[in-house]
């Protein structure tokens, strides 16, 4: 784009504006997609149209026309506030160009931008509770635009850039985000967003704390974290605490290890601030029920082996379960009732031998993966000293373990 001197990036507002596009190929499809996006109403003069224009124009009915003909003059640009052609012919795209700077409007020709008046940045966009972010990058070369524009892109999603907004909120927020079994790299990129964008960051013990130590020291972290037998802040008060901090007009990211919708209260969470009309977003993580098998190289299902899973908390009574080990149980918080389950396991019809797996600390540095059977797991873990965190996974799946 070194045709343009002096290059001045403007915001266009184009919401009910018409924007008309001459051509209907895929760079026209493209484009017309950003405008719809933006809330413009759209005028397409093709003879003919790609399968994405058709898929616009028949999904925008109320904002789109298509005039099905050649480029026929000025009067194709009656009522535009901004045109865009890629017909694909050098001819009719300079005419087009002609057109609209006799009549003072900004035209970007796709097809030859080094005689273009105009020119679209490459962009990103990240959508956070606050509103969208959005950045646009021009280079005088259009491939290093686009470099530029993914490195950023990169950065946004990965929580690198700080995207909170500078004036105070009207309205606070709250997200549920699932950080994953504790190891930074599973959490999603929506998580790592929405961290970014958060004043406030409610922090659980699981949840994977390397990604909380970056976060700028402006960021206020409150740590509700609970170990066995010691819960320090009870759920009622953490409860409280999400609905204070956003009535003061603060983005509150509820950073959870696993899933907030798996044994993570979550649903508690996300009712009791509802119930006091603050917006609440759930950001799903990867359980630790599913991850943390996996990262011992334990399928939860496997052809031949077991076609179905059940994830139940140590801490409540063990359901009904089908008693052949091809039917796989997850234990959450089952350590300290390790024995106890083993014992009713046994008595509902499972074989004492039933292959047992436990898994500390999945996916971190000191993960350790402890095996035995329903008869003497519980055993073989007070000999081994085996602590919460940790997945128990009992099925004939264990067999399949890495290592």
């Amino acid at each position: 784009m070194g045709h343009l001197r002096g290059a001045l990036p403007v915001v266009l507002d184009l919401g009910g504006r018409l924007v008309v596009a001459l051509g209907g190929g895929p760079v026209t499809g493209e484009r017309v997609r950003s405008f719809l996006d933006e809330g413009a109403d759209v005028r397409v003069v093709s003879p003919w149209v790609c399968e994405e224009v058709s898929e616009l124009l028949d999904a925008h009915t109320d904002r789109t026309t298509w005039v099905r003909r050649d480029w026929a003059g000025p009067a194709d640009l009656d009522g535009a506030w901004l045109v865009h052609t890629a017909t694909g012919d050098p001819g009719a795209d300079a005419a087009v160009r002609a057109a609209a700077d006799e009549l003072r409007l900004w035209c970007v020709d796709a097809t030859d931008v080094r005689a273009s008046a105009a020119s679209v940045p490459a962009l990103t966009r990240v959508q956070t509770p606050d509103g969208a972010v959005t950045v646009a990058v021009h280079t005088e070369d259009d491939g290093r635009s686009a470099r530029v524009r993914d490195s950023i892109d990169l950065a946004l999603h990965t929580g690198a850039l700080d995207l909170r907004p500078a004036r105070r909120r009207e309205q606070g927020w709250v997200a549920l985000v699932g950080g994953g079994p504790g190891s930074d790299g599973l959490l999603t990129s929506r998580g790592h967003e929405l961290l970014a964008t958060a004043d406030v960051v409610v922090v659980d013990r699981l949840a994977p704390r390397a990604v909380v130590s970056r976060l700028p020291e402006s960021v206020r972290v409150i740590d509700v974290g609970k170990t066995p037998g010691h819960h320090p802040v009870p759920q009622d008060r953490i409860n409280e605490i999400l609905v204070e901090e956003a009535s003061r007009g603060h983005g509150v990211a509820r950073l959870k290890g696993g899933d907030p919708y798996v044994l993570g209260r979550g649903g508690e969470e996300r009712l009791a601030c509802e119930a006091h009309g603050i917006p609440v977003e759930v950001v799903p993580g990867v359980t630790s029920a599913v991850a943390v098998p996996a990262a011992a190289g334990i399928p939860l299902t496997h052809r031949g082996v077991a076609k179905a899973f059940t994830v139940v908390s140590g801490h409540e009574q063990i359901p009904s379960l089908p008693p052949g080990s091809d039917h796989t149980l997850v234990l959450l918080m089952g350590v300290s009732t390790l024995r106890d389950s083993a014992t009713r396991l046994i008595a509902a019809g499972r074989s004492a031998d039933c292959p047992v797996a436990i898994v500390e600390r999945g996916f971190l540095p000191d993960q350790r993966v402890t095996f035995g059977t329903l008869e003497d797991i519980a055993d073989t873990a007070l000999f081994r000293r085996v602590e919460s965190p940790a997945v128990v996974v009992v099925g004939d799946v264990v067999d399949l373990a890495t290592g």
